[in-house]
């Protein structure tokens, strides 16, 4: 049996594009019979994502994803439902057309050292992601910069080590980082009628769901989440 894992070392293929609600729904009920639902997904099928992404004063990270850059990194903190019992730090990158992921875990306490800037533990830290951050935030001067929020409805398919997923409510709390408060203020980026659909793969997209997404009407190349948030600042 097949595992699934969105961590390949290989890279991963992936595939973002807009569309409307009503599509949205045609593509759900489709897939619900051939794929199973995240076990992360709570009674309502839907999860709540929280990430702090980081950036600097010139815009690096957002520039070299808007300019399509081939090789680029992002990193974000990622919290779910707004809790503090799961703390990751991620970096997303970016090499020719393959999407590679890492993590470890950190804390609620290490984020509010990097929001003001006391990051000289992570220098020598366990962690090699956490030192990586470390090389980034002295040579680029990255740090937190703004706080997105969307809701996510995943399905998995085993075979090719597929996830698809549809992101909804996308917010930003614009450049405030207080990642950890409940009642950040937030503001809509997406319009009201548009999901973000997103298909992850390794080697291969099965031909039985290659089907199913070809009668979707794709509205444009979709935006990133952390894109959207910063399209006014």
């Amino acid at each position: 049996m097949p595992i699934y894992t969105s961590f390949n070392p290989n890279g991963r293929q992936e595939l973002k594009h807009g569309i409307t609600y009503i599509d949205y729904m045609l593509l759900k009920n489709k897939l619900r019979h051939l794929m199973k639902l995240d076990p992360n997904a709570g009674p309502s099928g839907k999860y709540l994502i929280r990430s702090c992404y980081f950036d600097n004063i010139d815009n690096k990270v957002l520039t070299e994803k808007k300019e399509g850059y081939l090789n680029r990194d992002k990193y974000r903190v990622r919290i779910y439902g707004k809790s503090e019992d799961v703390v990751n730090l991620e970096r997303k990158s970016k090499r020719n057309n393959l999407t590679f992921k890492s993590k470890c875990k950190t804390s609620k306490k290490e984020f509010e050292k990097m929001r003001v800037g006391d990051i000289e533990w992570m220098k020598d830290d366990a962690r090699e992601l956490m030192r990586d951050l470390y090389i980034e935030m002295t040579q680029y001067q990255l740090k937190p910069m703004t706080v997105v929020d969307y809701e996510r409805e995943a399905y998995i398919y085993l075979y090719g080590n597929v996830r698809i997923t549809f992101d909804s409510k996308v917010q930003s709390s614009f450049r405030n980082t207080d990642m950890f408060n409940k009642s950040l203020p937030m503001v809509n980026v997406l319009e009201a009628n548009e999901v973000i659909l997103e298909v992850k793969y390794d080697e291969y997209l099965p031909e039985v769901i290659r089907n199913m997404l070809q009668g979707i009407n794709t509205r444009h190349e979709a935006y990133s989440k952390y894109q959207l948030s910063r399209m006014y600042v």
